[in-house]
């Protein structure tokens, strides 16, 4: 049984023009236990560098599985367990994504998703399993669960007002439902 946050590494051919890589292919997906099917794609910029976003997540019955990469910049990208019963609810997972390492984060659903830019003009483009439902629209403060984010000491980060009143980890009553796969280090 695979872990539920999974780094996705797809493989880059390249020659004297560049290169070329295949960023999602279900059958490939699917030999990794990820069967969802997307059906929205967002984009995002943040022009200053240490721009946080999260930590983010739909509720159920609107929950969203989601498929994560940066298309130019770098970032570090996360995900919190947040499901209920779960032994690893509270624990995260994170990654550097960038440009030049075409590395994709997937997030099940019952995790929160957060990431903050390394770098100023960072692109990040991502696959939902569910379409945007703002009455199931949530999220948890960035800074209550004990995530080590690479900021340097004495940065504030960006927030948009949304994520600046967020409820800590501590006062979530989580919707999600543990599901037996405990998250564990991202391979």
């Amino acid at each position: 049984m695979s872990s539920p946050v999974q780094i996705i590494r797809p493989r880059r051919f390249g020659d004297a023009r560049g290169w070329f890589t295949e960023t999602y292919n279900s059958d490939t997906f699917a030999t990794l236990g990820i069967e969802c099917v997307f059906v929205q794609d967002n984009h995002s910029l943040s022009v200053p560098a240490f721009t946080l976003r999260g930590l983010h997540f739909q509720t159920p019955p609107r929950a969203q599985d989601k498929l994560v990469r940066c298309i130019r910049g770098r970032i570090f990208d996360v995900a919190v367990d947040v499901r209920a019963g779960s032994p690893t609810y509270g624990q995260w997972v994170g990654a550097e994504l960038s440009a030049e390492n075409g590395h994709q984060l997937f997030i099940p659903v019952g995790f929160a998703h957060g990431f903050v830019t390394l770098e100023p003009d960072c692109e990040v483009t991502y696959k939902c399993s569910d379409t945007y439902a703002p009455a199931n629209d949530g999220g948890i403060a960035w800074d209550s669960v004990g995530i080590d984010w690479p900021i340097p000491a004495g940065t504030a980060p960006e927030l948009s007002d949304k994520d600046k009143v967020q409820p800590t980890l501590a006062a979530f009553d989580s919707p999600f439902s543990y599901d037996g796969r405990p998250l564990t280090p991202l391979a």
